[in-house]
């Protein structure tokens, strides 16, 4: 029986709408947080998150059971209604 072994880094990069200063340090702290759980819930491990005011990168494992776009879309949408209800 053959066994195949994948281990892919993904760097992605989030930016604020229109690049606008949005992430003060109280916003940061909630965000990667909250990001960091999401990305366990969706099997993907964080190696780094950080950013300044106006983007955020992030370095994480991805999971071999779903793609890319599925993990980016997961997080965008769940970040966004987070942090509209929170009205950060």
């Amino acid at each position: 029986m053959s066994h195949s072994y994948n281990r892919i880094w993904i760097h992605a990069i989030w930016s604020t709408k229109e690049r606008f200063p949005l992430i003060n340090s109280n916003v940061e702290k909630i965000l990667y947080a909250f990001m960091v759980e999401q990305f366990k819930e969706l099997g993907c491990p964080i190696r780094i998150i950080n950013g300044i005011t106006d983007h955020i990168h992030c370095l994480f494992l991805l999971n071999p059971l779903k793609t890319t776009a599925e993990i980016i879309n997961k997080l965008k949408e769940v970040v966004r209604i987070t942090l509209i209800s929170k009205a950060i």
